[in-house]
């Protein structure tokens, strides 16, 4: 009863590796569910890649991948806010190899004496110290200060520059009298860095970088569900907790993968265009009659959930004519890796030759 993501190892760590290579210096980022590979997972592939320092989403993550042993430094990118609850670290060395994000110079003076890096105020209007406080920064914490961050947006539809908004941030922090040695970027092109990295030799510029590090070699990844039960049923025929009416002739499916899981967990998209909208109001439109598509897939096609998704698994409709799999075989399916709990995380090497 399994939930599955198996990893093509060689080709997920070639991809890593071209993407070092794209981005020299780059800081690996695992937060969250570790993009559903795991934190702990994707802090052992970040040590086999030497990069030195790992990026973690909060401060209890950080003291998860140190007692698991990484031996690397850990950069937190959530900001400290002054007054909240001390994470116990493992080991008298620990304290030393963590570096916190501060985004206030309240943070800055409550943490005094720590290894901090100053997230700056960018387009993304998230959180960060504004130009106006750099000088304030530098009487509050020169000292301590190992490097600024600037979060930028994915998008610019007023088409500003994101090289012209960092050159900005450096020429500032410079002007203020703090050392602009290390600039940690997020959501820039490795052009974008090359290009800054030539005009402002006496700065290191790293990308911490996450998605495209782990999932963007999408055929590397692939998830299965396993089949639990296959029952037949005829049409107008009731079946589940609401006892709908089969529209046919068909199979349910049971199979791995429920809420617990993120199946039938969606986040809030962004739209670009007309297309998406009018397959959204599509979607929408069936699913007030209960018809919605599910992420699995059996022959080549997307089959409809049955009814909503449970807990653990979910039930799906399989229309007559169409062989249905057996107990105990594999779906594919279709899932965001940043919002799914998988079972199991498998490894293996070329081609998978189970049915799907």
């Amino acid at each position: 009863m399994t939930l599955s993501l198996y990893v093509d190892t060689d080709r997920w760590r070639d991809h890593q590796h071209a993407v070092l290579a794209e981005f020299p210096g780059l800081v690996p980022v695992a937060k969250g569910n570790g993009y559903g590979l795991g934190n702990l997972r994707l802090a052992r592939e970040a040590e086999l890649l030497g990069t030195g320092l790992l990026a973690v989403g909060t401060a209890t993550e950080a003291g998860e991948v140190l007692a698991a042993g990484h031996p690397g430094e850990v950069l937190v990118l959530t900001p400290y806010r002054v007054g909240e609850p001390a994470v116990a670290l493992p080991g008298p060395d620990a304290p030393a190899r963590v570096l916190r994000t501060v985004a206030s110079l309240e943070a800055l003076r409550a943490l005094a004496g720590a290894r901090v890096v100053v997230e700056c105020m960018t387009s993304m209007r998230r959180h960060g110290i504004t130009r106006a406080d750099l000088a304030h920064c530098a009487q509050a914490g020169a000292g301590q200060v190992e490097g600024f961050a600037l979060h930028l947006p994915l998008d610019r539809p007023d088409r500003s520059s994101p090289i012209a908004e960092v050159a900005g941030w450096v020429a500032a922090i410079t002007a203020a009298g703090l050392p602009a040695r290390t600039v940690y970027l997020s959501h820039l092109s490795a052009a974008g860095v090359a290009e800054l990295a030539r005009h402002h030799p006496e700065t290191v510029f790293r990308s911490r970088i996450g998605t495209r590090l782990w999932l963007g070699d999408v055929a590397a990844l692939e998830a299965r569900a396993t089949v639990l039960d296959v029952t037949p049923v005829r049409r107008g025929e009731r079946y589940g907790y609401r006892q709908h009416k089969a529209p046919s002739e068909g199979h349910l499916l049971v199979v791995s993968g429920g809420t617990a899981h993120g199946i039938g967990m969606e986040a809030p998209k962004y739209l670009h265009g007309m297309l998406p909208r009018v397959k959204g109001i599509a979607r929408a439109g069936l699913a007030t009659v209960n018809r919605t598509l599910s992420p699995y897939q059996w022959g080549g096609r997307q089959l409809w959930f049955a009814e909503p998704p449970h807990m653990q698994v979910s039930i799906l409709f399989l229309p007559g004519g169409a062989k249905p799999p057996a107990v105990g075989d594999e779906l594919a399916v279709t899932v965001r890796h940043t919002t799914t709990h998988f079972d199991q995380v498998l490894d293996h090497h070329g081609c998978l030759d189970r049915q799907v």
